[in-house]
């Protein structure tokens, strides 16, 4: 019996140590995975992120760019190129580098001679930093844009107000402004697209008098506005995309590849006395106080 009750002690004093060291062990483990730095027994560390910027995608190599200050004030190739940097350019002409867009922004202000409204707005040169090289219909020329409107105010009444965000705009050669005895080469617009309270709306010439001499068609009261033509989509502030197609005696606006308007009548067919020039961004048809637009542009593609 002594024997026996000598074996249990032993065996007890056993088991209690054994118990003791393994609760030693799982004590130092603990105290190991509280001292490591926070993230490094899971994985190594990570490398920093480096943030990515989207441009947009249009060459400026021949646009020029009217602000609303100044007289107005414009800046052209070779400038232009560097208008994320340009002082006088990035309030009004800048890069929303997150959403890939050039962002053109105007107010009421310094206007053209021939326009009581302010823009900020390209306009296309053919030969970089001269407006003289210019292009008739029968030469024909495409302009593409994916565009959005970004914000614009309203008026008193809580309408939106209008912004002209493409054209093609005439112009009269320098012997046609002599013959007719004008003190610059100002001719009609031809085409005017408006984004109008979220839609987009197509406005044309007409001639007055379809008998008109070959001297007087180069007169501006020549020519009147049509009755205008507004797509059915609602484009609102989401991004879409309008595209200008000219050849001889036809012009054509689609919208969103999707709907189109044709103009193929006489009309047209005798625009082509006119050079002419496309436009682009943010002419803001109001001079109300307080007034603003804010254009974006993702791409912009001219060919002739």
């Amino acid at each position: 019996m002594i024997k026996t009750k000598n074996i249990f002690s032993i065996l007890k004093k056993m088991f209690l140590i054994a118990v003791f060291c393994v609760l030693c062990i799982s004590c130092n483990k603990n105290t190991e995975i509280e001292d490591r730095p926070v993230g490094v027994f899971e994985e190594e560390k990570e490398e920093p992120i480096t943030p990515t910027y989207n441009l947009p995608s249009i060459d400026l190599n021949n646009w020029k760019v009217t602000l609303p200050i100044g007289n107005p004030t414009e800046v052209k190739p070779p400038e232009i190129l560097d208008y994320a940097t340009n002082e006088t350019l990035k309030p009004f002409f800048y890069n929303d580098s997150i959403n890939g867009a050039l962002v053109f922004y105007t107010y009421p202000g310094a206007s053209t001679a021939n326009s009581s409204y302010s823009r900020t707005e390209l306009r296309e040169q053919m030969v970089a930093g001269s407006n003289n090289t210019n292009w008739t219909f029968t030469q024909g020329g495409n302009m593409k844009g994916t565009l959005s409107m970004d914000e614009i105010s309203k008026d008193s009444q809580g309408d939106y107000h209008r912004a002209i965000i493409m054209q093609i705009h005439g112009r009269l050669t320098n012997a046609q402004r002599d013959l007719i005895g004008e003190d610059d080469n100002n001719a009609p617009p031809m085409l005017k697209i408006y984004w109008t309270d979220g839609k987009v709306r197509v406005k044309t010439k007409e001639l007055k008098d379809l008998n008109v001499s070959d001297t007087d068609i180069l007169y501006t009261n020549s020519w009147k506005d049509d009755d205008g033509h507004t797509f059915s989509e609602e484009v609102g502030f989401d991004k879409f995309s309008l595209e200008v197609k000219v050849e001889s005696g036809k012009m054509e606006v689609i919208l969103n590849n999707n709907e189109s308007v044709v103009y193929d009548s006489v009309h047209i067919q005798k625009w082509n006395v006119f050079e002419n020039y496309f436009k682009a961004g943010n002419y803001l048809v109001t001079t109300q106080e307080n007034a603003f637009a804010r254009v974006k542009y993702y791409k912009l593609e001219v060919t002739h």
